[in-house]
């Protein structure tokens, strides 16, 4: 399971933030994890805790915005909502997609406290 693994990098994102701003406590991190970026948002979920424990993000509030896939089809030149990828375009059937959206893993924002 990778989650894991994002979420001790998640863990290093704040701690770096907390030696940069100087504060004990983190209490909500919000990240963005896009419907194609390959990461399972529930793992993330369940992983976080145990990972936090010790740190300044231990008991903090974790948040996931899961935007949806966007991409644009080169075949009916139009911007297309996708769930996955390797999906033919809804409107056209076509393969040639081009992903613009969807694919995001970031720390959006961090609440201190």
């Amino acid at each position: 399971m990778h989650e894991v693994s994002l979420c001790e990098g998640v863990i290093g994102i704040v701690r770096d933030a907390q030696v940069r701003y100087g504060f004990d406590r983190l209490a909500r991190i919000r990240l963005e994890i896009g419907a194609l970026s390959h990461v399972e948002p529930q793992a993330l979920r369940n992983a976080f805790p145990s990972v936090a424990l010790g740190t300044a993000a231990e008991g903090a509030e974790l948040i996931i915005d899961e935007p949806a896939g966007q991409a644009w089809c080169a075949d009916c030149n139009a911007s297309v909502a996708i769930d996955r990828r390797g999906e033919p375009c809804p409107q056209c059937r076509g393969f040639r997609l081009l992903v613009q959206a969807g694919d995001e893993m970031r720390v959006k924002d961090m609440e201190i406290g």
